[in-house]
């Protein structure tokens, strides 16, 4: 008891709501210590990734990873990359608006709206083609990888922060497969289900599939009813046909459709509010925002070993189309005749569709791992046709028409505004990678890839409402992103590592003409063509694995220099939505995570990462100099605690609570307002029979009801956060 006494008094400095936390900790530590005081230590798994295109110990590779394995991922309830993200220290996700927006922010780099990703996401192996893509329900899903800084040197032009390898589960050799059964409020029902075994000695399949129907909880007081709805559906399969030892062909198609709500935006001042804490204010807008989503994928992965390696070839194809439509500023319940602003485009409804395809292709040539001098070379081509349109319309009281590639300013909404583009661009990259044992504690290894990322614009939209139409541009963005590492493994239980790298992420087009209308108003640093985004990252870190304790850990320090930083603007004079360049940004921070088992019932894990960030140079508006940069919490926290015991006969009970905090934050250069620290506390108990067979999970998220905002925008655009979700699982496993 006097333990627990000790570590609520510590905590409750940190946060009043870490105290509950801890005392439901204590409280469960107690109900299961008294039997189990004296069972032996367990011993840690030691965890393979393949972050640098090979099969390695993660102790070995100096790289700051976090992982999550199979048996992680279902006690933990990962389900969306949101909850795999709350676990990684210095990492943060909001996700607002609709299904394909998500903005990510990694070690102070950030995604911002309209703009690419700062990680590169890889399925299987192959690379996502955009970030519409990457939030999705996570199933049947192997193990996941967060590499954390620039990855550019080996994953490409976009993995400025990082790079996030998920890998999903294999066909199996026997007959096996699952099926689960979900239901939570918010009318919550889910249904996943796999099969997967062998067609006959060379090749083995695995398909699976998921279904998910959910109500909302986000009320619209003025049109009464939920708008946070989703209807999901996903089919995957996955192929391996292996007729020698030598030769595997690795097959993989999915397809995936969306349907839910949209554009949940408030807008404060309405209410003479403009404050990003603020959380009083209900949805009234009086359209219900509509999205519709779907992707397909196909990658086929051929792998050739002969004598000093492995040649791999993959070739993937993926389509994302997307379709948004809501109210528009201020998102009132009023119509556009009876607006007090008159009959125009505010208080109006808009429309958003996204069409990109993209192929691409690669080959690897992978050297024998047990070599002390081993090498990875490859090409990479990666072809993107992407159109998308925007619009604006009166709102008439009848609903919003659909509007992809033509304007209907006929219609129940007729169309005030029309943008759109066609893009075409060409991506090609060669990259190379030396690793060499100097001997055997010691290993550097060199890396570099040349990217040239060519983007061409041609305008689509009707000269009746952009006369620019037509208009035909071209550009080129290129770097080489060289990254060094050593590490030496020569003290017992301990790595040490040290790493140099660089990194870029692509620039792209404006509206066309919007740059030099922004000078005649005196607005500098808008430019029709926003620069493209390089960073400078120094590293150290130190991994530790103690087997006979049951204990793992990392920690890291990182320099990292950021130039024309990418931020989204509004120009409200010009009515201008634009991507600009924030000149130079400064990070300094650290990571610290671990994982240790007290027994064999009894596991604690928790991380802390810490960011300090500083605007060094902004053309656009030089009184940022001296602020944060937007988007970046000061620091992350999250700790948990597993503990397993026999609660009921024949089954394994298995507790799970896990507390997140996000600390401050600024969302705008000007660092106009502020969301202070966030806690949000999750919590599973689980029950699994002793055959295996059959499991029962009960979770909560958000247990306490937190109530934030999950996006903020300057002038007080506001996106309500998550609120308190539960519900059980029902999981048959056919072995």
């Amino acid at each position: 008891m006097s333990t627990k006494v000790s570590i609520k008094a510590l905590f409750f400095k940190t946060s009043p709501l870490t105290l509950a936390v801890i005392s439901a900790m204590g409280i469960s530590i107690s109900s299961t210590s008294f039997a189990q005081q004296n069972l032996p230590n367990k011993e840690i798994e030691v965890i393979e990734v393949t972050s640098r295109q090979r099969t390695e110990n993660v102790q070995n590779v100096p790289i700051a990873i976090t992982t999550f394995g199979a048996q992680e991922i279902e006690d933990l309830g990962i389900e969306r990359a949101g909850d795999f993200i709350a676990l990684t220290p210095n990492m943060t996700m909001v996700e607002a608006q609709n299904a394909g927006t998500s903005f990510i922010t990694i070690r102070g780099l950030s995604q911002v709206r309209n703009g690419e990703s700062p990680v590169a996401i890889s399925i299987d192996g192959v690379l996502q083609i955009s970030p519409n893509q990457f939030n999705q329900d996570l199933f049947d899903i192997e193990q996941i990888e967060v590499l954390k800084g620039p990855q550019g040197a080996l994953y490409g032009r976009n993995a400025i922060g990082g790079a996030i390898n998920i890998t999903t589960k294999k066909p199996t050799e026997e007959l096996s497969g699952y099926a689960e059964l979900d239901l939570g409020n918010g009318g919550l029902k889910m249904i996943t289900g796999a099969i997967s075994g062998p067609v006959n000695d060379e090749f083995s399949y695995r398909v699976t599939a998921s279904y998910k129907d959910y109500d909302g909880l986000i009320d619209n007081v003025y049109l009464n009813t939920t708008v946070d709805f989703q209807q999901d559906q996903n089919i995957r399969g996955r192929f391996i046909w292996q007729p020698s030892d030598e030769f595997t062909a690795d097959l993989r198609l999915s397809y995936g459709k969306t349907e839910g709500g949209a554009v949940n935006f408030i807008y404060q001042p309405l209410f003479n509010i403009n404050d990003a804490n603020d959380t009083s204010i209900k949805l009234e807008a009086n359209n219900l925002g509509q999205n519709d989503r779907k992707i397909s994928s196909s990658a086929l992965k051929l792998d050739w070993d002969f004598e000093p390696g492995t040649a791999t070839f993959i070739v993937a194809h993926d389509q994302v189309v997307e379709f948004l439509a809501g109210d528009q500023f201020p998102y009132s319940r009023n119509i556009s005749a009876t607006s007090p602003f008159g009959v125009n485009i505010l208080d109006g409804v808009q429309t958003q569709f996204l069409d990109v395809k993209a192929t691409s292709y690669e080959l690897r040539f992978t050297s024998d791992g047990s070599q002390d001098f081993r090498w990875i070379a490859g090409l990479y081509l990666l072809q993107t046709d992407r159109y998308i349109s925007t619009t604006s319309g009166l709102d008439l009281g009848k609903g919003i028409a659909r509007i992809e590639r033509k304007p209907l300013p006929n219609s129940i909404s007729p169309t005030q505004t029309f943008l759109a583009d066609d893009n075409d661009n060409t991506a090609s990259a060669a990259f190379v990678q030396f690793n060499y044992s100097i001997n055997d504690d010691q290993e550097i290894s060199v890396s570099g890839r040349y990217d040239i990322d060519k983007r061409t614009q041609i305008n689509r939209a009707p000269v009746s409402y952009d006369k620019n139409s037509g208009q035909v541009r071209k550009t080129e963005f290129k770097k080489f992103q060289p990254k060094v590492s050593y590490i030496y493994t020569g003290l017992d239980n301990l790595s040490l590592y040290a790493n140099y790298s660089e990194g870029f992420r692509s620039g792209g087009f404006n509206q066309s003409g919007v740059g030099r209308n922004a000078v005649s108003l005196g607005v500098n640093g808008v430019s029709d063509l926003y620069k493209a985004e390089e960073t400078t990252n120094y590293e150290l870190g130190i991994k530790g694995l103690y087997p006979e304790y049951g204990t793992r850990f990392n920690a890291t320090l990182f320099n990292t220099t950021i130039d024309n930083q990418h931020f989204f603007v509004f120009v409200g004079a010009l009515g201008a939505q634009v991507l600009v360049n924030v000149d130079e940004v400064a990070l300094i921070g650290g990571e610290l995570e671990f994982k240790t088992s007290i027994n064999d019932y009894f596991d604690i894990y928790g991380g802390v990462g810490i960011t300090d960030s500083e605007i060094k140079d902004y053309g656009l508006d030089p009184s940022n100099v001296g602020n944060k940069a937007a988007y970046v919490p000061n620091y992350t926290i999250n700790l948990g605690t597993q503990i397993s015991s026999e609660m009921i006969t024949g089954w394994l009970s298995t507790l799970t609570i896990d507390w997140e905090q996000r600390g401050k934050q600024f969302w705008d250069p000007g660092n106009t307002s502020a969301r202070d620290a966030i806690d949000l506390v999750n919590l599973r108990l689980g029950f699994n029979k002793d055959e295996g067979d059959w499991s029962v999970n009960l979770w909560a998220k958000n247990i306490l009801d937190e109530q934030y905002n999950a996006e903020w925008v300057l002038g007080g655009f506001t996106h309500p956060g998550s609120e308190r979700t539960f519900g059980i699982e029902l999981r048959w496993t056919m072995e």
